[in-house]
């Protein structure tokens, strides 16, 4: 879990871990819900975790001047989440999720809702207080994304 004080490396790592836990907890409900639209809505949900992904294994990648996709590769496959984006633990996600009070395409993005709000809330605080200048920045964009996706569930739809 990110605390601000991991340097530059450690801070895209540990962000593409709760990153990966997202869309793993998304790919749990969506195999776990009932509805179509629902499954649908939470298929599209994970695909915003993806890109966030990509996006900070391409920053790894650039970074330690190793484009070779396969070392970076092999580590996303063994890594093993244990914080979604938010900072709730993964688990502790899965068990509150209840497929029967998430019916509704409103009921799921509800959920993204709130979940995508702590996710901003989180990476604005550690873009205020990271002690890595580097890591602030990479921080500040990831909060700026998860403020597009706040932007894009108000409005009621992705």
């Amino acid at each position: 879990m990110l605390t601000g004080k991991e340097d530059l490396m450690k801070a895209i790592v540990e962000a593409y871990a709760m990153e990966k836990g997202l869309r793993d907890f998304y790919d749990y409900a969506k195999d776990r819900s009932e509805t179509e639209a629902v499954q649908n809505m939470f298929a599209r949900l994970r695909e915003w975790e993806v890109t966030h992904m990509d996006y900070l294994a391409f920053l790894h990648r650039a970074i330690e001047g190793d484009l070779e996709l396969k070392t970076f590769d092999r580590f996303a496959q063994t890594l093993k989440p244990g914080h979604m984006e938010s900072g709730v633990p993964v688990a502790e996600a899965e068990a509150l999720f209840r497929p029967e009070e998430c019916t509704t395409e409103k009921a799921a993005l509800d959920i993204a809702l709130r979940i995508e709000g702590k996710a901003y809330n989180m990476y604005r605080k550690l873009s205020e207080t990271a002690q890595d200048s580097n890591a602030r920045v990479v921080f500040k964009d990831m909060m700026e994304q998860e403020q597009k996706h706040i932007d894009t569930l108000k409005k009621g739809h992705i």
